[in-house]
């Protein structure tokens, strides 16, 4: 059993964080306060090729592996929630169907751009009344002639206002029950019929925009369908393991920040004549902070190991989402109680790590559908 990155994971690690230390980090704040989009730093990513770090080279990628793109949406979420998200749900939700899914035209046409770093993607899933329970999706497309007729509503869609393609959730068989008879489609937003509805005013991840999307009469080409019709729920399911390795990989990031953080203040902070890193009681947060978010790598670098053999992994990658992200949630509480009241200021960043981190037991399946796909996947099919 090894536990060593290989030589390709530890450069890309120092890519990746020499890249967000010092493009993404003095910036952070800023978004935050202003709510506002990188546009520049994402550009800079593309150019460096990390915006397709998982795809083949022949669709404009980097070729490498999960455990790489695990790595590298951890340094960038350290350095900055924001993009780390926004990064993630390009990839793994606005990218990955049309890798798994897609026809090779589909690849050609619409991949490559993602990979490139010339487009963002976004996934058009949840509805107001289809959050964890994705099979109640209403959107429905119907078709007619040679193209699908969209029409629906999506809300709480990272990526939202920026996309130049959304994968959009529809049922493309009303009579069908449930689940059953919901498609994918590529939608490209210069569509007419589509349209971005209200911006989330959020309360972490500021800088990454989520906002709600209309199809009204939207109609796409006949051959945007990805897969085949009544796949779509499926598929989906499959997309968010993987996103689940991003949810974790970004946990771990916002984590990672907290506890730097937490070390750095408790050496430099005096109280009763000494640093306050030598009372047991913050050292006793600082190791509990510590082990929680090692375990937690171990467990979101299996899952996307698992992946990279072609393996099942939904139980691992739900594992390793949830325990980061509640790992990540004490690293981020015990720096607030660190700092104390300088803690509570947007003067230092362990409040805004806290915010951020947050939404990641909430997205790509709250901790509570989490356990749920755990004890699923312990006690075998019910």
């Amino acid at each position: 059993m090894d536990f060593q990155l290989s030589e390709e994971q530890r450069m890309i690690r120092e890519m990746v964080r020499d890249f967000a230390e010092n493009e993404i980090m003095p910036i952070a704040s800023e978004i935050d306060r202003e709510g506002r989009f990188p546009f520049e730093t994402f550009k800079k990513m593309g150019d460096l090729g990390i915006m397709g770090l998982p795809w083949p080279e022949e669709y404009g990628g980097a070729g490498a592996d999960t455990v790489c793109y695990a790595i590298a949406v951890e340094e960038i979420s350290r350095a900055c929630g924001s993009h780390g998200i926004s990064y993630a749900a390009h990839i793994s939700l606005g990218s990955s169907p049309i890798y798994l899914f897609g026809s090779e035209e589909q690849k050609r046409k619409y991949l490559t751009p993602l990979a490139r770093g010339e487009a963002i993607g976004a996934l058009g899933l949840t509805e107001p009344e289809a959050g964890s329970d994705a099979g109640s999706t209403k959107t429905t497309a119907v078709l007619d002639g040679n193209e699908w007729v969209i029409n629906g509503a999506k809300s709480l869609i990272t990526n939202g206002p920026l996309a130049e393609t959304v994968i959009t959730v529809a049922k493309t068989d009303p009579s069908a029950p449930g689940s059953h008879g919901i498609s994918t489609l590529i939608v490209e937003t210069d569509r007419p019929g589509f349209s971005v509805g209200k911006e989330e005013d959020k309360f972490g991840l500021r800088g990454s925009p989520t906002s709600q999307l209309f199809y009204e009469e939207c109609r796409i080409p006949k051959e945007n369908l990805l897969g085949k019709e009544g796949e779509g729920f499926g598929q989906i399911l499959e997309v968010l393991d993987g996103g689940r390795i991003s949810i974790g990989a970004m946990a771990l990031g916002l984590g990672q920040a907290a506890l730097e953080a937490s070390v750095k203040y408790a050496k430099e902070r005096h109280q009763f004549g000494r640093p306050i890193a030598d009372f047991q009681a913050v050292q006793w947060m600082i190791a509990d902070a510590a082990t929680r978010l090692e375990a937690a790598r171990l467990l979101v670098y299996k899952s996307a190991y698992l992946e990279d053999q072609g393996k099942k992994f939904t139980k691992e990658a739900a594992m390793g989402k949830l325990f980061a992200s509640e790992a990540a949630e004490l690293a981020c509480f015990n720096a607030m109680q660190i700092y104390a009241g300088y803690g509570y200021t947007k003067d230092y960043p362990v409040e805004r790590f806290y915010r951020d981190n947050r939404l990641t037991q909430i997205g790509e399946g709250t901790s509570e559908i989490q356990r749920l796909v755990i004890a699923r996947q312990v006690l075998g099919a019910r």
